[in-house]
C-alpha cells in the first residue's frame, strides 16, 4: 500500500527507519551500508526530507546525524502510517485484547532499527500470558501482513534494538 504511494524505495526505507521510532537516528555512510545503497542516493533523499522538515540534521561525533523531527505537524500521522504499513498497530491490539495480563509489548530486530526486512519480532512480557493464543495470533498476523512474525515471551540473548510499543 505505502510502497505504491511512495515510489522511491530509498525514501520508503528512510521513512521506516526514522518514523518507526522517534529515537532512531543515523548518518550517511552507516545508512548506505545498512540499506546496501549508494551514498549519493541516500544523500539525495536525506537532503530532500530535511529540507521538507521531516528530518532534523545534527552535527556531532565527527559525523552528521539525521533523526525524525518529532515537532513536525505531520510527525504523528507519518509515524501512524508507518506503524500501520508494518502492521505493528494490529499486532499490539490483538495482543492486548486477549493475551492475559500484558505488562509490555516491544518490537525487536530489524523493524526496531527501521529496516523493512519482512520479519517482525515481537516481545510480550507479563503475568499469566496465554502463549497458545499469542502463537495463534502471530500466525494470523503473518497471513494478514504477508510477513514473518516471531513472538518471544522472554528477551532473546542477542537483541540489537528494542522499541517499547506498549507498557502498563
Amino acid at each position: 500500500m505505502l510502497d505504491s504511494l511512495i515510489t522511491s524505495k530509498t525514501r520508503l526505507k528512510l521513512l521506516i527507519k526514522f518514523f518507526v521510532s522517534a529515537s532512531n537516528r543515523g548518518y550517511l555512510r552507516g545508512i548506505a551500508e545498512e540499506f546496501n545503497e549508494s551514498t549519493n542516493a541516500i544523500r539525495k533523499e536525506l537532503n530532500q526530507l530535511t529540507e521538507a522538515g521531516y528530518l532534523i540534521r545534527e552535527e556531532g561525533e565527527k559525523r552528521v546525524f539525521y533523526r525524525a523531527n518529532s515537532k513536525h505537524t505531520l510527525f504523528g500521522s507519518l509515524q501512524g502510517l508507518i506503524h500501520h504499513f508494518l502492521g505493528i498497530d494490529q499486532i499490539v491490539d490483538q495482543v492486548l485484547a486477549r493475551a492475559g495480563d500484558v505488562e509490555q509489548v516491544a518490537l525487536l530486530g530489524d523493524y526496531a532499527q527501521g529496516i523493512d526486512s519482512g520479519h517482525i519480532e515481537v516481545l510480550v512480557t507479563g503475568q499469566n500470558i496465554d502463549s497458545a493464543y499469542l502463537l495463534q495470533a502471530a500466525e494470523k498476523a503473518e497471513k494478514l501482513l504477508d510477513k514473518k512474525v516471531s513472538l518471544y515471551l522472554e528477551t532473546p540473548e542477542q537483541v540489537r534494538s528494542k522499541i517499547i510499543l506498549y507498557s502498563k
